[in-house]
């Protein structure tokens, strides 16, 4: 009975000793899972496209360097925020959000346009805990703003020459109203990505004013091509024409100064000799008016001579010589040869 008894000692022993190693093996182990976990959340690491946000009993602080950086195991929590430009559309009407594209334009016109947002996170600290959700705030601002520009706009401002002044005035409104609510993001750039009538036949209609304005431009264009190449023509004509006028004026001029020139020249041959001079320019101008006339000398004697044109010293029979006395030319004859005996 004692060696029994005996026994189940040694046996009650092995497994006392047996549980007391079970239970070292599991602190150990627990240890270790202490550790591991103590160490795995005292580090984290920065990616170059994040920002992070250390919050240290309540109290939050944005960690901006990338890599690995420590933190307080349990007191200290990180949250990460995506800095890359992000995105979202507004308006696309063929995935269902007609609500959302379907605008009323300045002149009561409706209208289907598409906007593309970017957007990239300015501060982290704000983005986190200024607003819930800062990317729909961002949305609805840019609704907001959206609609109100498409109101002051015709329906063609929009669908054609307008896109890029409504493009500008949106991204400057939403950048105003995000500077007051201050969440921490900021716009990047707003597009129009599509603009559409509601129906079809509206849309061609729309087509074919957009055709029509090209046809414009082109015929606009054609004409200015046309008056750029004509204009040098015209310009060289008018300057051909003015200098021509010119070189007439100088030649007139010219003519003029010649003419006084020699009426000058005359007049003094006259001053010295008033009745010659007289005389001689009467027989010149009788032989410019009448170029067949023939001027008769009739000498004292009654003897005639034909002397202008010079063709021939003839003398004429007294006969003649009466007629042409009777014609009333006598005198001058006589004239004339008191002027050739006086030279």
């Amino acid at each position: 009975m004692f060696g029994a008894k005996k026994k189940k000692d040694e046996a009650f022993q092995k497994v006392k000793k047996g549980a007391g190693k079970g239970k070292l093996a599991v602190k150990i182990i627990v240890i270790a899972v202490v550790i591991l976990v103590l160490v795995s959340e005292s580090y984290y690491s920065i990616q170059e496209e994040e920002q992070a946000v250390v919050c240290t009993f309540g109290s939050p602080k944005a960690v901006t360097t990338p890599g690995l950086h420590f933190k307080i195991p349990f007191i200290q929590t990180v949250s990460k925020v995506n800095t890359t430009i992000q995105g979202f559309s507004i308006g696309y009407h063929a995935t269902g959000e007609e609500a959302d594209a379907l605008m009323i334009t300045s002149d009561y016109n409706f209208i289907f346009v598409d906007f593309y947002a970017e957007y990239r996170v300015t501060d982290p600290v704000k983005a986190l805990y200024a607003s819930q959700d800062p990317e729909l705030i961002l949305k609805n601002i840019a609704q907001n703003c959206i609609r109100t520009t498409i109101g002051s706009y015709s329906v063609d401002s929009v669908l054609t020459t307008g896109k890029n002044e409504i493009q500008s005035n949106i991204k400057q409104m939403i950048l105003d109203k995000l500077e007051n609510y201050d969440i921490g993001i900021q716009l990047v750039n707003i597009t129009i990505q599509d603009a559409t009538p509601p129906t079809a036949e509206v849309e061609n209609a729309f087509k074919e004013v957009e055709t029509a304005k090209q046809g414009k431009e082109t015929a606009l264009n054609n004409a200015n091509k046309y008056r750029n190449e004509q204009i040098p023509s015209a310009e060289a004509q008018a300057d051909k024409i003015l200098q021509d006028a010119e070189a007439e004026k100088q030649k007139r001029i010219n003519e003029a100064n010649g003419q006084v020139a020699r009426f000058n020249s005359m007049y003094q041959e006259y001053v010295k000799y008033p009745e010659v001079t007289k005389k001689r320019m009467f027989y010149e101008a009788m032989e410019d008016v009448l170029p067949e006339i023939k001027v008769v000398i009739q000498s004292k004697d009654g003897a005639a001579s034909t002397i202008l044109p010079l063709d021939s010293f003839v003398t004429e029979s007294p006969s003649t010589s009466n007629a042409f006395a009777d014609s009333g030319l006598g005198n001058d004859g006589d004239e004339k040869q008191d002027t050739a005996d006086e030279e």
